[in-house]
């Protein structure tokens, strides 16, 4: 081979070296332009959903919504926004004030021991019962099982109150209360089952409508804001005027639920009998013969412009 063509072909491949190199050096500019888009493309991505993620903390949930939505009051109750759920013989003189939240265990136990008693006494006029619902446990155990609730039990008192009494003894019923712990009564579909053991509510549309679209959300969360009316922060709390009424203790020791239960009625019974003076037989608390058994109450409660003797200024 002459010296010439050696020279031609060191000169040739030195060029396609050249070449080579110019290629890869233009692919890993490529590559890292590449590299440096996605990243940017990443970062505006995360930084997106990070704004996303802060504007969606920031919205307000649909109960905190609900807290100042405009209310829609329940029929058959009185006051502002519709918070005084005062259920009984119009010519009752006494009234009893009832503190409960949904979630109590301690509630459903007075429920399932004294629940019929309380009901009769309201029937027979002995007295009229004024209902503050609380929702305190939600905050305390996690969940809205209590606000729920409160919600749906708005729905039964709109029904009538007594859908809304027998509807407040089913949800506190051994068959459906849940533990505490236990948002069971965040679920519509929960609420809707145990509702359908009242008949004033079971296959009711519009019912069932007003649970599923929160109509009384805003009203539970004013009933909710009651929380520490007249100092009371448990449940259940019983009240007279501005006087707390109190059980005798169930004594520790072993007993069926049936023996517990017929104990915690007694208890209840007698602090009542205290307060107002013993039941006086069948014709307990009726009225004075003004009128008939239509102003025995049947679950109308207090009428329109009647003052209730409780109510705070």
């Amino acid at each position: 081979m002459s010296t010439r063509n050696s020279q031609s072909n060191k000169s040739a491949a030195r060029e396609r070296i050249r070449a080579e190199r110019e290629r890869q050096k233009k692919k890993d500019r490529i590559r890292r332009q590449l590299v440096v888009a996605i990243s940017v493309v990443g970062v505006l991505a995360v930084a997106g959903g990070i704004g996303f993620a802060v504007l969606k903390a920031n919205e307000p949930t649909a109960w905190e919504a609900a807290k100042e939505a405009k209310v829609i009051k329940p029929a058959h109750t009185q006051g502002k926004d519709g918070t005084e759920i005062l259920i009984g013989d119009k010519n009752a003189k006494e009234t009893l004030e009832v503190f409960e939240d949904v979630r109590c265990p301690a509630c459903a136990a007075f429920e399932q021991s004294s629940g019929e008693t309380l009901n009769k006494d309201i029937k027979d006029g002995r007295y009229k019962v004024r209902f503050t619902m609380y929702a305190f446990i939600d905050g305390n155990a996690g969940g809205e099982g209590s606000k729920n609730a409160l919600s749906a039990l708005g729905a039964a008192l709109n029904v009538s109150p007594d859908a809304f009494l027998k509807y407040k003894s089913a949800l506190y019923s051994a068959k459906f209360h849940p533990d505490e712990r236990e948002d069971v009564y965040g679920k519509d579909s929960e609420l809707l089952k145990v509702a359908a053991e009242v008949p004033e509510l079971k296959n009711n549309n519009a019912f069932a409508t007003a649970v599923e679209k929160g109509t009384y959300d805003p009203w539970a969360m004013r009933m909710a804001d009651l929380f520490g009316r007249k100092g009371v922060r448990g449940t259940p709390t019983f009240m007279h005027g501005d006087k707390k009424l109190v059980m005798d203790q169930i004594p520790q020791q072993q007993m069926t639920q049936a023996q517990y239960s017929a104990l915690a009625n007694a208890n209840f019974k007698k602090m009542i009998d205290k307060e107002f003076g013993p039941a006086k037989g069948a014709e307990a608390g009726k009225n004075d013969g003004k009128g008939g058994d239509k102003d025995k109450g049947e679950g109308k409660g207090i009428r329109e412009g009647e003052k209730d003797p409780t109510r705070e200024n």
